[in-house]
C-alpha cells in the first residue's frame, strides 16, 4: 500500500523560509510525478507545484513562483518543497500527492490517485 508523509510545517514569520518533506513508501517513487498542493480554512484544496519522474521537469503556481522550489531525491524516496519569502497568505495545511502519470501532472487534483495526511504551514505577520 502506498504511503505519503509530509514533514517539517510550523510557524515561521513573514519573509522567512521554510521546507517541506513528503516521505514515499510502497510504490516505485523514481518514475511517477509527484504535487504538492495547500489548503486554507475556509477555501478549496489549490495547486501549488508538480514536478515530473526522472527528468524532474517543474511547474509552479503564479502564486508562488519564483520563491517556491519542487524537487525530489529518488534515492530517498523523498519529495520536498523549498519555501522562502513566506507571506501570510501561504498560511495553509500542505498536502504532498502521487500521480499514476510520468510527466508532470500538473495543477488538476484529479490527476493525483494518492495523498499525504498534510503539515500545517502558519506564517505570521
Amino acid at each position: 500500500q502506498v504511503q505519503l508523509v509530509e514533514s517539517g510545517g510550523g510557524l515561521v514569520q513573514a519573509g522567512g523560509s521554510l521546507r517541506l518533506s513528503c516521505a514515499a513508501s510502497g510504490r516505485t517513487f523514481s518514475t511517477n510525478a509527484m504535487g504538492w498542493f495547500r489548503q486554507a480554512p475556509g477555501k478549496e484544496r489549490e495547486f501549488v507545484a508538480a514536478i515530473s519522474g526522472r527528468r524532474s521537469t517543474s511547474s509552479y503556481a503564479d502564486s508562488v513562483k519564483g520563491r517556491f522550489t519542487i524537487s525530489r531525491d529518488n534515492a530517498k524516496n523523498t519529495l520536498y518543497l523549498q519555501m522562502n519569502s513566506l507571506k501570510p497568505e501561504d498560511t495553509a495545511v500542505y498536502y504532498c500527492a502521487q500521480s499514476t502519470m510520468f510527466t508532470v501532472a500538473g495543477p488538476r487534483p484529479g490527476a493525483y490517485d494518492v495523498w499525504g495526511q498534510g503539515t500545517q504551514v502558519t506564517v505570521s505577520s
